[in-house]
């Protein structure tokens, strides 16, 4: 989240200079890593299921696995997720614009 917000720096310089919100720029730089932990669910979930499934059947005692407990942890990594992008996307829109925009 460091290097992206380094890397769209002046982006949000602009936007901060144009009248854009704290909440606009955070919004906006969650979205994409908000997809990313989606789609990084879709693919893993399952995978996940099929390894677990797997290797529970070896046991003489084992549950079924839920669909539930996918949802709770993509949900979870989803928030994580949000936490830290929103904290370091708040600290890079309460940056000086001129600060950004001056340099290079």
């Amino acid at each position: 989240m460091i290097f992206i917000a380094a890397q769209r720096r002046k982006e949000i310089g602009v936007r901060k200079v144009l009248g854009a919100s704290i909440t606009s720029v955070t919004i906006m730089l969650s979205k994409d890593f908000g997809k990313l932990v989606g789609i990084a669910s879709l693919i893993a979930f399952p995978i996940a299921w099929f390894a677990m499934d797997r290797w529970l059947q070896d046991f003489a005692y084992h549950i079924d696995i839920k669909w539930w407990m996918f949802a709770l942890s993509g949900g979870v990594a989803i928030l994580i997720a949000m936490i830290t992008v929103s904290f370091q996307a708040i600290k890079a829109a309460l940056e000086n614009p001129v600060n950004s925009l001056k340099s290079e």
